[in-house]
């Protein structure tokens, strides 16, 4: 299973591949972080978001899509440009026939440390331990998209059939088709 985790934000976006190909078994793929300049309009902003998020989802044709979900917090502007942010990943990911798993950053923590109250320098560590690096992922978000990946390849299928992200026979025939035409492109 290829899993591309994103960690959203209009300012930096973690985008984190990895491959999970056996139970406890990761392998890392890619990690980039897609920026934005507070100083470009939003529309512009969040049209560089998308085509970051497509090109990622179009070079690495994960099996399925990881997000942070979006959580409250005292930056009312923070908590736009994120949630902006997650719905054009989940259309993205949507459009390109993958499921869309999201994640409390407590369950994020907890899959990847053990501990829903991890701090962020813990997390980063055991990512880079889980994926076999030498050094932390920098930037944090970078780190964080990874988090996120390993959460859904450790914890993620089970939830498949509970979220809704699911697919019937004729979605399952379609998302093939749509993984299969993207393959030949």
């Amino acid at each position: 299973m290829r899993v591309l985790g994103v960690d959203p934000g209009l300012t930096r976006c973690g985008l984190g591949v990895i491959d999970a190909p056996a139970a406890r078994t990761l392998t890392l793929v890619d990690v980039s972080v897609a920026t934005s300049s507070p100083d470009v309009d939003a529309p512009d902003r969040l049209l560089m978001i998308a085509d970051a998020i497509d090109a990622a989802i179009e070079k690495h044709h994960p099996d399925a899509v990881a997000v942070e979900r979006v959580f409250a917090q005292q930056n009312v502007r923070t908590v736009m440009g994120t949630g902006q942010v997650s719905g054009l990943v989940m259309v993205a990911a949507r459009r390109a026939g993958l499921p869309v798993l999201l994640y409390t950053p407590s369950e994020v923590k907890a899959a990847v440390t053990g501990s829903g109250r991890a701090d962020k320098a813990q997390v980063g560590y055991m990512v880079a331990k889980l994926l076999g690096l030498a050094d932390v992922p920098k930037p944090a978000d970078a780190a964080d998209a990874l988090a996120i990946a390993i959460t859904h390849a450790l914890k993620g299928g089970a939830r498949l059939s509970s979220s809704g992200a699911s697919a019937t026979p004729a979605q399952q025939r379609w998302v093939e088709a749509e993984r299969a035409a993207r393959r030949r492109r």
